[in-house]
């Protein structure tokens, strides 16, 4: 048995209780996945996740991929190909595959809960089987040569990439300046330098196709400045005949020049790579259109979603970890018996502080749960709007409000609670390489950081999804608590809603005065929109995820009152204690957030840098 500690009761809990997704499966546009065929992948890829996909994690994290600069060539250690083998075989990513390609269409709400089990084992083996997000990219935008390509790819198992971030320009993505040369044959000679690229090169897969974002040169009417300037490519790292798949045996000219040795998550190769520099760069033009970022933007979705759903699983086992060695660990008398020498010693979990520290990372834990599962029951929505023919807007307006929370909240709170929570729990043997949760701190960093760091999410949240949306999808959703926190049931959780209430009064606050600020148009006040931007991505966050566990508490109130069997009733118990020690510990802070937001003011701003 490796390090993963799953939660598959909670999973099933929020899947078929609290978000009632029973009723999609079998039904249109999901006909191969009935319910009992869900139940039994569930179950599946929980077992394969603890007893197999969790095994190399330690051994991949101490002996990472090696790079030969000679053949600018990576090797990945046996014990990770191994489960990189093991996961390719058991072949439930196909879940996520188009069933064009031979893929099997499945509800997001099960894909990401399967996700969980799969990240919280080994996250590293979602970064490099990116091939299901990249094919259905490529699928759905491109030409019928696009879509060969994109059957060759899955057929195959190869490894997929996005390059997006340059030395020069990161978050700026507009100031790209990676070129696209086009050649008489209709493909594209690419030149420039990306770093930051995840699973950019390996040996884990014969090949690799890149999704390369570069600026046409030579073309009329593209290729501009910004973003609008910018296409799409499919740069593969070995050229191979487009009409059989099989590999030429050239090497195209995309290499990586450099592996970024890192804190944590060793075993995903971090490449920086150089294209067109030693040999051309040969590729096509995604769909023969200049919409490289709306194109690439499915490929950041994904990947938000992604990280969220990865910080989510560390957490989730980081605290079952913990309470594990809590339950173990003897230490000192019961605080009420402090004063008695003679008193027997007793495990930790019987003083405050831990419990403390325990139901705040179970919150925690069990909320972003729930925020990631209900974003993806948006995305269910989105496909069953669709497959009607029925207008799909709102739905995806509020899946694209909660996508950055899911990556920039649930990021942040995941890996404070790791290292502030569950390593604290363990005490010095927290720091210590025999427990997994030193890996645990070191790997959860990096979600804060990449596919947008956690201040780009709070802009992106408030400039494109709210303001730009008008609000519309914002309104929608809390309307949705309010109602909640007006039915007032069940009447023992009437306090915990109460404070539910406030804390979306003193968000709107903080909304009216950020639109305020965007409203007035001067320098002064946009600079307080950003000094507010990540306190309302933290607010907003904070207050959906006690909604969830709040909605979560009344389903286990009901069940409850039922008569739920003895391991039912303790589970019940639980969520209920997660949703109270949430709303009453946590909630009551956005109402500081609320005062700091108004009193914003422009000394921060007018400081000289020399003060610092």
């Amino acid at each position: 048995m490796g390090h993963y500690k799953s939660n598959l009761r909670d999973v099933e809990f929020n899947l078929f209780e609290l978000f009632d997704r029973a009723p999609l499966f079998g039904a249109a546009p999901f006909e191969e996945v009935d319910l009992d065929t869900a139940k039994f992948i569930l179950r599946e890829v929980d077992r394969l996740a603890r007893e197999g996909l969790a095994e190399s994690f330690e051994e991949a994290d101490r002996h990472p991929p090696v790079y030969d600069p000679s053949t600018k060539t990576v090797t990945v250690t046996p014990e990770f190909a191994a489960t990189y083998k093991t996961w390719l075989d058991a072949e439930w990513w196909r879940l996520r595959v188009l069933p064009e390609l031979g893929g099997t269409n499945a509800p997001n709400s099960l894909n990401w809960a399967l996700a969980e089990f799969v990240m919280g084992a080994n996250p590293a083996l979602w970064t490099y089987v990116g091939i299901p997000t990249a094919a259905r990219v490529v699928y759905r935008h491109g030409t019928e040569r696009d879509k060969k390509i994109a059957q060759i790819a899955v057929d195959n198992h190869w490894g997929a990439t996005m390059l997006l971030t340059e030395p020069d320009a990161g978050s700026d993505v507009g100031a790209a300046r990676t070129r696209a040369v086009p050649n008489e044959d209709g493909t594209w000679n690419i030149h420039g330098v990306k770093r930051f690229i995840t699973a950019g090169e390996h040996d884990l897969a014969d090949n690799i196709l890149h999704l390369v974002l570069a600026r046409p040169v030579g073309v009329d009417g593209v290729g501009g400045p910004g973003t609008k300037g910018l296409s799409l490519f499919l740069v593969p790292k070995y050229n191979f005949d487009v009409e059989t798949g099989e590999l030429t045996g050239e090497h195209n000219g995309i290499y990586a020049t450099n592996v970024e040795k890192k804190m944590g998550m060793n075993v995903s190769t971090t490449c920086e790579m150089s294209i067109g520099e030693d040999a051309p760069a040969r590729g096509w033009l995604l769909g023969e259109k200049h919409d490289g970022i709306a194109q690439m933007f499915e490929v950041i979705e994904d990947a938000r979603m992604m990280v969220g759903c990865k910080a989510l699983a560390t957490l989730s086992t980081g605290y079952l970890n913990a309470l594990e060695y809590a339950k173990q660990r003897i230490q000192g008398a019961d605080l009420a018996q402090a004063a008695d020498k003679a008193a027997p010693r007793v495990a930790i979990t019987r003083h405050p502080d831990v419990r403390r520290s325990l139901l705040s990372q179970k919150a925690y834990s069990e909320g972003l749960r729930s925020l990631v599962l209900y974003t993806a029951v948006w995305q269910d929505e989105i496909a069953l709007q669709a497959a009607a023919g029925a207008d799909t807007s709102l739905a995806e307006a509020v899946n694209d409000l909660l996508l950055p929370i899911v990556k920039g909240y649930g990021s942040e709170r995941s890996w404070v609670q790791l290292g502030t929570e569950s390593l604290q729990v363990f005490g010095g043997s927290g720091y210590l390489q025999e427990y997994p949760i030193e890996q645990y701190v070191r790997d959860a960093k990096i979600d804060t950081v990449y596919e947008g760091t956690t201040a780009i999410q709070a802009q992106d949240l408030f400039f494109r999804k709210i303001v730009r949306d008008r609000s519309r999808a914002l309104t929608h959703l809390l309307d949705e608590i309010k109602g909640f926190v007006a039915a007032g049931d069940p009447a023992e959780l009437a306090a915990e809603s109460s404070l539910l209430g406030r804390a979306v009064a003193d968000l709107e606050a903080i909304v009216e005065k950020m639109i305020g600020d965007v409203a007035a148009g001067d320098a002064a006040h946009s600079y307080r929109v950003g000094l507010n931007a990540t306190r309302l991505l933290y607010a907003l966050g904070d207050v959906v995820v006690g909604w969830l566990l709040l909605r979560g508490a009344q389903i286990a109130a009901r069940a409850l009152a039922s008569g739920a069997s003895e391991s039912d009733a303790l589970f019940y118990q639980g969520k209920i204690a997660a949703a109270r020690f949430f709303a009453r510990e946590v909630l009551p802070l956005v109402a500081a957030q609320r005062e700091a937001a108004l009193g914003v003011e422009d000394f921060v701003m007018e400081l000289d840098e020399a003060a610092f």
